[in-house]
């Protein structure tokens, strides 16, 4: 018998060996925590394996090329801004050392940090630049550390660099701006992300091509959006992975819905109302009658959990909800924790009349909790995520305070013109998929300064930087074309170089749903009508040439009527079916033909069918421009709640919501332009009263209208079951943050041009105005002045 060799090193049983690694597996960690991507393991380097695979292929890497990953590691992780000449000698240096593989691997990415680590230690300063001969040095030390185009003494380099970066010359420790800092992009698709590569932004001056505005224009559909959901813990707004379904699982109604109050309850703490202040008051944190006393006294207001009204009997709070309609058919209001009935009774709205409250809409209600006699000592009948015993009597309810778009995105400067804030905002955040504020903004604004920039004092309209917006284009009435006819006459009339850069007509197009043999046709029908729209644009060739046309459908054009039959239509939902546009496509085609073949210029004049709603975006982030059909004032009619006490009394004059940034929009609606042939037809003998009167009705109209959109943040502030919705794209429905224009395409209220918070709202109305023979309507956009104006022409 042999005796057991202790010497030997133990080996480990083959069960407890760990797997082998696959060979497509990614050795780089992911760089976007912030959107929910899984974070891997590095694989453990082998210096054995690199040694083997030492040979590289070089490349000619271009700067551009390189561009976003030195953006993201020197200007977003260490805060150095990186010039033309550096970046210039960080591509070759990449290409060489690196090879093909400087982007798979992540070559290229452990390259540039070092690089930034080892500008850090020399105290190089804030900007990196090429020309001097530190950052030659830093390659040079670096180019004997690689094998095979990896760093083979990355410890060591990393310790020296973390040494150095720990102190200063003067003994002080330096900090960085990693609290500043946003998390990284993910790697995948970080130029379009970043929106560098779709926007094609380079430091050289653009060429001629990108000189007209068109170029710089993109419409983003609902369903190409990115669908972004927000992460409480993380305060950041995570990428929705799963893949989008029209028939996706029930809990993804549920997401819809607390998606909605996680970001409007995270907006409502950053207002300053609901920041408590440094010292403490003696004043409570409920919405009380102003006095003189209280007037300049700073209040501060405090949410309370539904689940947490139990055992505070009598007790006031504020709750902030979703009205809900509770299975016995009362009015509830729920939120995270549980929901409980609510009591509107003796509720006064605020700012009084100014907004409408219907269920499926997130309100605050200040009020007082009742329990129950009946179970009373038993906490109510559900407890946490259930049904509250008693009721909630609310005193006064309000909705949201609004949040201005600069806010939301972090800009310090008035307009948006400014740098980023130190304090906050989604400044890195790409809603659109054209690119964050962070990442081009300054670059487009420069671009846009270019092209549309006026001199000071300038007053007079856009020329080229205009949106002509025509709504309710009923192709099935005669009318509706002559109305057309007499618009595009207008302004193919004006000089080329000031033709209007866009034109959007919105559905319906149909006044009945054909689909669905509404009125007397069907699908030929149906391609009719836009046969016969196509004949109208050939007759302006000039309009097809140089603008882009874009079109909305309404819930009476098809597919979706086919069968809903003309009711609400299920949102977002999807643009004309190419079937029945390929006359008006051709018409396009033929029109820059004729162009290139005339004068030898090639044109490229389009007409884009989008879903509704959609967006305009222009110049990447710095415009964006909602475009949403729907009859929204006839449904709020419908569906909202009444309140007994709407009308103010002598008694209750002093009530203040502090709450509340602005009761009325910041801005008075822009006056009707009218042409001087309606003027001269129409007749000036009407009393002046009555004129006041209607005017004023309509104002606040649209103001009550406006308060209530966008105070929800949201297209469809109502039920599913009053206006459904598709779960998995209800992102797209999100009004955050608040874009810089809106269109909201309602013919049962009038045409209007209102701005609210630094939004521009605008109502077409119809294209032939109703109750007025022979007049057309229309809203005319500026791009530069961002303020629009309702047009009107006999016909």
């Amino acid at each position: 018998m042999s005796r057991p060799n202790y010497t030997e090193k133990p080996r480990a049983a083959p069960i407890f060996k760990p797997p082998p690694t696959p060979a497509s597996f990614n050795p780089i960690p992911s760089s976007s925590p912030a959107f929910g991507t899984p974070v891997h393991p590095i694989r453990p380097f082998n210096p054995t394996t690199a040694a083997v695979k030492a040979s590289i292929l070089p490349v000619l890497l271009p700067p551009a090329t390189l561009r976003p990953l030195a953006f993201r590691t020197f200007t977003k992780k260490h805060s150095l801004t990186l010039t033309s000449s550096a970046l210039k000698v960080l591509a070759t240096f990449i290409g060489r050392h690196c090879g093909t593989e400087w982007r798979e691997e992540g070559l290229a990415e452990k390259v540039l940090e070092e690089v930034a680590k080892g500008w850090k230690s020399r105290n190089g300063g804030v900007i990196v630049e090429g020309e001097g001969n530190d950052l030659k040095d830093i390659l040079k030390n670096l180019e004997g550390s690689m094998n095979g185009g990896r760093i083979v003494g990355s410890r060591e380099l990393s310790r020296q660099n973390s040494l150095v970066l720990g102190s200063s010359q003067n003994g002080e420790v330096s900090h960085t701006r990693s609290g500043l800092r946003p998390n990284p992009l993910g790697r995948e698709d970080s130029q379009s992300s970043l929106g560098l590569s779709a926007l094609e932004v380079e430091d050289e001056d653009d060429d001629d091509g990108l000189g007209d505005l068109r170029k710089w224009l993109k419409v983003v559909g609902a369903f190409d959006q990115p669908r972004l959901l927000y992460n409480v813990g993380k305060k950041h707004f995570d990428r929705d992975a799963s893949i989008p379904s029209l028939l996706p699982l029930p809990a993804h109604k549920t997401q819809v819905f607390r998606n909605r109050y996680n970001l409007i309850h995270q907006r409502l703490l950053r207002n300053e109302s609901f920041q408590a202040p440094t010292f403490e008051t003696s004043n409570g944190a409920t919405l009380k009658r102003s006095t003189s006393s209280l007037a300049t006294t700073q209040q501060s207001y405090k949410l309370t959990p539904i689940a947490n009204l139990l055992g505070r009997n009598g007790s006031n709070h504020m709750l902030l909800g979703l009205l809900t309609i509770s299975p016995s058919g009362t009015l509830a209001i729920n939120d995270l924790t549980g929901s409980i009935a609510l009591d509107l009774t003796h509720a006064k709205p605020i700012p009084d009349d100014g907004a409408w409250f219907a269920p499926g809409m997130i309100v605050l209600v200040d009020g007082t909790y009742e329990e129950d006699d009946n179970n009373v000592g038993l906490g109510g009948t559900g407890g946490v995520g259930g049904t509250i015993g008693g009721k909630f009597i609310g005193f006064f309810i309000g909705g949201p305070p609004c949040e201005r778009r600069t806010v939301t995105l972090g800009v310090s400067s008035k307009n948006g013109e400014g740098d980023i804030t130190a304090g906050g905002g989604f400044g890195w955040v790409d809603f659109l998929g054209v690119g964050s504020e962070r990442a081009v903004g300054p670059k487009m604004r420069k671009i846009e300064q270019r092209l549309i920039g006026k001199p000071v004092g300038h007053e007079g309209p856009g020329g080229r930087g205009r949106i002509v917006v025509i709504g309710e284009v009923n192709l099935d009435q005669p009318r509706t074309l002559q109305a057309l006819k007499k618009l595009l006459g207008l302004y193919a009339a004006e000089s080329e170089d000031d033709t209007p850069m866009t034109f959007v007509l919105m559905g319906n197009f149909v006044q009945y749903a054909v689909m669905a043999r509404g009125g007397s046709g069907g699908s030929i029908e149906y391609k009719e009508y836009f046969d016969g729209l196509a004949s109208t644009l050939s007759d302006y060739p000039t309009l097809l040439q140089s603008a882009t046309f874009i079109f909305v459908p309404g819930d009476n054009d098809g597919w979706a009527s086919s069968f809903s039959a003309g009711a609400a239509t299920p949102l977002p939902r999807k643009a004309v079916p190419e079937l029945f546009t390929t006359r008006i496509k051709r018409a396009f085609a033929t029109a820059n033909a004729e162009a290139e073949k005339e004068r030898g210029k090639k044109t490229d004049g389009e007409a884009i069918w989008t879903s509704n709603p959609s967006r305009i975006t222009l110049f990447g982030p710095l415009h964006e421009m909602v475009l949403f059909r729907d009859n929204m004032s006839g449904r709020l009619r419908r569906t909202a709640v009444k309140f007994s006490s709407s009308k103010p009394s002598e008694e209750d004059e002093d009530v203040d919501m502090a709450i509340t940034p602005t009761a009325e929009p910041d801005s008075e609606p822009v006056d009707v332009e009218m042409d001087p042939e309606v003027r001269a037809a129409e007749s000036h003998a009407a009393e002046q009263n009555a004129q006041e009167d209607i005017l004023s009705s309509d104002l606040h109209a649209a103001r009550k209208l406006v308060k209530t959109i966008l105070d929800q943040g949201y297209l469809t502030p109502f039920g599913m079951a009053i206006r459904p919705v598709l779960w998995d794209y209800a992102s797209a429905l999100q009004v955050y943050p608040l874009p810089t224009a809106m269109v909201l395409a309602d013919t049962e209220a009038p045409a209007f041009c209102v701005t609210y918070e630094g939004c521009h709202v605008m109502n077409p109305g119809s294209v032939v105005a109703p109750g007025r023979r022979g007049v057309a309507k229309w809203v005319e956009y500026d791009i530069q002045n961002k303020v629009g104006k309702v047009r009107e022409a006999l016909f």
